[in-house]
Formats: structure tokens, sequence, C-alpha cells
């Protein structure tokens, strides 16, 4: 197999790969695949490169490189406990029992809108009353199911189409054995499904640890009440997730706020689901928890789950807080307290640090799990030169809330946003800063983060926990760019995917953190930052930090990717790292650059066409070439590779593919277009592809006019050796 010499990465702030030399000093036993753009590692000068990148051809397949194959281990419909393999899988861990045998467990982020609604018949084998209803609403609607009359047909037609949408997510447990050539199977012992509406008839309630279940308790709630203490239904939109050293898997709740409620009362309560109606239409389906009256501050938690023990449906562990979950990372070690890192996913949002009360006596005790019920939970606040704190978010933390002016604004420089708890207590919910002035006013209106919340003693706690992304705010912890995943280095180093740095309507990132390579903001393509507590010490009240890679074309300065999502490490301390360009934007043509000197600096979005699908790449972070980015796979049309995990010796590397077919869904005869891009040389020379592209997909069929399913896969040499 041809060995592949890395070039190194200059300067701590930005990976420069496309001046990177040439050297030997790291080598990896595969070819790198041809993605969309020239590589420096190809050693071709500019007019080499662009005779060569003139045309491409992009591929409905997994694509990996020569010498390497793909087991399919199991695709949306098919038998899982007494269920099914949930939808659009996502995060993936392998949990061994034994040399040959362990389990998978797989998360199920969300249900595309028409992609399930269009093919869930056909991939389940089970009839939905989706045309009858959306008929009934002259093509769909948005409604409150508890106002329906049981009397009415459509309630019960709503309530089934519900139970499909949530069952589809969750949480799944597959048995696993190896076989003597190396080859994964489903034993489908131990199977099991952790779904969105566990408990609700079977008692297959989550569990939950911390303050905030005093909240779930309270009698007198200044909110909804479900009337079901501390019990909850079904955990949903589990995206990101990690393992513990003694053999939990931790599996994050992102996007809660599709299904339920996300803002609260003052005392940590829930508003009334009809505030997140059931809509249903030809775009999609959301607000399906809303037929089954699900209080929204049970969601937005980090759950933990033994895949080992049969009777164990997950924990929702409240002091890691709630917000939109999609990191992870468990630091366990003799002597420390359990860390546990996480990141809020969305425009704006936190980095977050657990550290538990006690310290850890064995890495490998189950009984561990016990320490997440006491402890702090920290949010991160960077500075520009490297250097950050970690704020309490305790009721004596004072406030000093995140400015407007230091944040990315979606269109214009004027309108910058901050969300925060609102001001009117009685109201609750939040309200949106637009400028500096109105936080001054905030600051002397409360002082603490107590004065914001209703409560004595651990019900106050609990409240500030159950709001924790809006309550980070209005301490200065700082916006950040969409953490997707964080992930614990050998050495204790903390790395972080940061995949979006441009704005929204709802908040962006700290402009004067999240810049390109020429100190431009709203960067769309991403970073990844090492993160180092000061004296390695995991309970540190202080970090430093470091850009380690940065998106972004390689002629422009960027390491050759877009929007770094999942991260994991193998065992030579190569960082693997798996893309997440939204579908409509992969393959968009751009027939003219917009990046060219004096362009608006947003327009670095209309520029994700250039990359082409989603891709896997490996990232050495030590020697010479610590930083440039070689990429591994591509992914089929439309589609996101997620989670990437190692089997044992680093022999299998298992990959989850969610959405494929996403926009276009089933490709019906080998369709395809051909678009134009203006691409650059590795040394920033600009010249125009033609590219093909497939219109739909059909993997993992990869069949004419079969549907296309997310679908877990093994990666593995052909030769049984290690992946690197």
């Amino acid at each position: 197999m041809a060995s592949l010499s890395l070039s190194n990465c200059q300067g701590s702030s930005a990976s420069k790969s496309s001046v990177a030399a040439q050297s030997a000093a790291q080598k990896f036993l595969f070819t790198p695949v041809r993605v969309p753009h020239p590589q420096p590692w190809e050693k071709l000068d500019p007019a080499q490169q662009k005779a060569q990148y003139a045309t491409y051809e992009v591929q409905d397949e997994l694509v990996l490189p020569e010498g390497y194959t793909y087991d399919l281990i199991a695709s949306w419909g098919d038998p899982v406990g007494d269920s099914h393999f949930g939808f659009n899988n996502d995060y993936v861990a392998y949990i061994p029992d034994s040399a040959e045998r362990g389990f998978l467990v797989v998360n199920f982020e969300y249900i595309d809108g028409p992609m399930w609604l269009t093919t869930h018949e056909t991939v389940t084998k089970k009839n939905l009353p989706i045309q009858s209803v959306l008929q009934t609403l002259d093509g769909g609607g948005a409604i409150n199911v508890a106002d329906l009359p049981d009397s009415n047909p459509l309630k019960g037609q709503l309530i089934a189409i519900a139970k499909a949408g949530l069952t589809d997510l969750g949480m799944g447990i597959l048995g696993m054995r190896q076989t003597a050539e190396g080859v994964w199977e489903r034993t489908f012992e131990g199977d099991r499904r952790i779904t969105g509406i566990s408990g609700l008839e079977d008692d297959r309630y989550l569990r939950s640890t911390g303050p905030a279940v005093t909240v779930f308790n309270k009698p007198d709630k200044l909110g909804y009440e479900d009337g079901l203490g501390a019990r909850i239904i079904g955990t949903f939109q589990n995206c990101a997730g990690g393992t513990t050293p003694w053999g939990t898997v931790l599996s994050a709740e992102e996007n809660f706020q599709s299904q339920v409620p996300e803002a609260v009362k003052a005392d940590g309560s829930s508003f009334a689901p009809l505030h997140t109606p059931y809509i249903i239409g030809q775009r999609g389906l959301s607000g399906a928890a809303n037929a089954f009256g699900l209080a929204g501050n049970k969601y937005g938690w980090m759950v933990e789950v033994d895949p080992s023990n049969p009777d164990d449906y997950g924990t929702k562990h409240t002091l890691l807080g709630r917000f939109r979950h999609e990191a992870v990372a468990v630091r366990a070690e003799t002597g420390q307290p359990l860390t546990v890192y996480s990141g809020c996913d969305r425009r704006g949002g936190h980095l977050y640090k657990f550290v538990s009360q006690e310290r850890i006596k064995d890495p490998t005790d189950k009984a561990n799990s016990e320490l997440f019920a006491e402890g702090i939970l920290y949010g991160a606040q960077l500075e520009p030169d490297g250097i950050g704190r970690w704020l309490p978010l305790l009721p004596e933390t004072a406030i000093d809330p995140v400015r407007p002016s230091t944040i990315v604004s979606e269109l214009r420089e004027d309108q910058q946003v901050v969300a925060l708890p609102h001001p009117d207590r009685q109201q609750g919910g939040i309200f949106f800063a637009t400028n500096d002035q109105q936080i001054e006013l905030y600051r002397q209106q409360y002082q603490t983060l107590g004065d914001l919340y209703v409560g004595e003693g651990i019900a106050k706690q609990g409240a500030i926990l159950i709001d924790a992304h809006f309550a980070a705010s209005a301490v200065g912890v700082t916006c950040t760019a969409r953490p997707e995943d964080t992930e614990l280095a050998p050495d204790g180093s903390l790395y972080i995917a940061f995949t979006s740095g441009t704005g929204s309507r709802e908040g962006g990132p700290d402009r004067r953190i999240f810049v390109g390579p020429q100190g431009e903001t709203n960067y769309e393509f991403g970073w990844i930052m090492r993160l180092i507590e000061d004296s390695n010490d995991p309970a540190a009240q202080t970090f430093r930090w470091e850009m380690f890679a940065l998106g972004g074309e390689q002629g422009s300065e960027g390491a050759g990717f877009s929007n770094p999502d999942n991260l994991a490490f193998d065992r030579k301390r190569n960082l693997w790292m798996v893309t997440d360009i939204g579908s409509g934007a992969q393959n968009r043509p751009v027939s003219v650059r917009l990046d060219a000197p004096g362009a608006p600096l947003e327009n670095s979005r209309q520029l994700l066409g250039l990359f082409g699908n989603n891709s896997a790449w490996v990232i050495p972070t030590t020697g010479e070439n610590a930083g440039v980015a070689v990429p591994f796979a591509i992914a089929p049309m439309e589609s996101e590779i997620c989670g990437p995990c190692f089997g044992p010796a680093d022999k299998t590397l298992f990959m989850a593919l969610q959405h494929p077919g996403e926009i276009r869904g089933p490709r019906q005869n080998a369709r395809s277009a051909t678009g134009i891009y203006s691409m650059q040389t590795t040394n920033g020379d600009v010249f125009m592809q033609n590219r093909r592209v497939p219109l739909g997909s059909n993997w993992p069929a990869n069949r004419d006019k079969q549907v296309p399913r997310p679908s877990l896969v093994a990666v593995r040499r052909l030769d049984g050796q290690s992946i690197t």
C-alpha cells in the first residue's frame, strides 16, 4: 500500500497546508481519496493542477482509499430488539464485552421531513395515515393536539404519526461480533431501542439526577405540569456522544426545541406544549412531542446508558446542563474529579465543563456514574490573547452579560443579538438584546444569577441548569461558532470542532475569537481549537487555547476542508474528523467567486459548493506535520458522515452515514447534472472546473430508484491491518 508524506503545518493559529513543505516525518498507509480541489501532497504545479482538476465527477457512494472496504451493519428500518433501527444515525460507540464481541451504541438524531414522510411506509412496511392527514389539513398545518376532541379522527391519526416519528429517534444498542476474517456481524443479543416515547406505554421511563430533579418534583410550578414528577418519557434529537472508562455511553440531546418548548419560566418549569405546536406538511414533521404533552424542561440533557444492562433505558444527568448538546468528552483519572466537556451546537452556543464534587478512585468502576449527581457546571470565557477562564453557573455568580457589539451578526453589523433570560421574570422565557445599552440596564436590574431565578436552595440551582444556555450568556460565557464535538487527546488537551462562524437571528460567535486567516468575521468554514487546562489540571479554573486547524480552501490558507464536525483519536494520536456541510450547499455551483478583495465577508457561505460532498479527514497532532489534514473518505450524495469510532486495535472504523438523498430523494435513471465551479490551486490561482453531480441518492442499495437509507458501516482494510 502506498505511503503518504505529509507537509509541515506552520503557525499555531491556522493550518497553512497550502504552503507546507513535503515531509516523510508522518506516514499513513493509504493514498488519499480525490476530493474536488487540488491537494499539496500531489506535488503538482499550478498548471498541472488546473489541467487535472478541470473536470471532476462526484460519486453517490462511500468513497474509500484503494485497499479499503466497508461492511453494512444496519440501515433504517432493520430490526433492533422489539423495534427497528432508527432514522439518521449519528454518534457511534463500540463497547467491548470480550475480545471478539461487544455492543454498538448508535444515536438517532432527527427525521428529514419530505424523505421520512414519503418513504416511511416503503422502508418500515408499516402504514401511516400521512396522506389522509395532509388531505384533511389541506396540505398541512400547525396544531395543538390537546385542543382536538378525542372523537375527532384526526387526533388519533396525528398521534399515530407522532409515535412513528419519535420511535425513529433516540438510541439503539446492537450486539456485535467479529469473525476470524475481520468482518463485523450482528448477533442480535442484547439488542434494544430507547426511543422518543420510551415509558409512554411500556414503563421504560428514563431517570434523572441532579438539581433539576427538584424542579421536576416541585408541586407549585409557575409553568406547565406533566404529572410525571421525575419520570421522563423518552429521549430524542440524539446527536453526538461519548464513552466513559467504566463502559457506559453518554448521548447528547441536541435540537430538542424541534419537539418541545426550549424557553422556561423563572423556576425552571416548562411553557405549555402549545408553544411548540405539532407541524406536519410537505416540508416535514416537527413538534411531535406536542401530541403527548411532554414537558420541555425534561429534554436537552446528556443521557447515560449502560449497554450491558438490559434494564437500563437511560439517566439524564442534569448537572451537565440543559442546552443543545452535541459534544461530550469525559476525563476520568484516579485521584481527580470527574470532568466532562460539552458544547451547545447553535450559533452563539457555549463550551461547558462539569467538575464533580467527589474524586475518582477507580476509572473503570461503574459506581463513577454516581459522581454526576454532585458538582459544578462551568462555561468557558475566552480572551483574544489565547487565555481563558471557567465561569461557574451558580446562584452567586455575577451578572455580566455578553455584549451584542462583540457578536457576529447574520446580515449587517448593526444586527447583533444576544439571547438572555427575559427581564420580566413573571413572564419568563427569553429576550434578544440588540445593543450594549440594554445590557447595562440589565446589569442594574439583576446582580447575580440567583436574582434571575426563583426557588429555594437546590431548586434555584436546578432552574439555572435547566436554562443553562441563557444563564451562561447572562454571566458572560463566550458565544462560539457552533461547537459540534469535543475530544480529549492522550495528553489531556481538549480538541473542539467549531463548525461554522457565521451569525444567525438568534446569535453568533464572538467576533474577536472566531476569525478567518485574514482576520475576517462571518467565516463559514470552521475551526478546530486546542484547549489546555492550566497545569494540566482537569479542575483548573483557567486555561490556554489556540486554533489548531482552520477550515477553508488551501489556496486561502485553510486546511482544505469545510465545517468540521465529529472527532475521534486513533492509537497514534492522529485526529480524525468528519465534515458537516449542509445538504443544500453541497456541490452548489460557484461560477463566480464571491471572496474577492472588497466582497462582503458573509459571502463565504456561497463558496461551500466548492468542497463537494461531505468527507472524512485525518490530522496528525504531533510532529512537524501537526495540523495538516488528509482526506480519507467521501460521503454519498447529500449525506453526512457521523460518529467515527475505532474498534479493537484500530482495525475497524465504524461510521454512521445519515440523510443520503436528503434534498432530491431517490436517484432516478442515473440522472446527473453538470455545474461550473470557480476553483483555486494550492497557491491561490483561480481556474474553472466542470463537475458532474448525481441528482439524488440510491445509497446504500446502489440500485436505480431505490430509497436511500441512513446506515451504519464498518470500514476496514482488506489485508486486515490497522486502518492507519
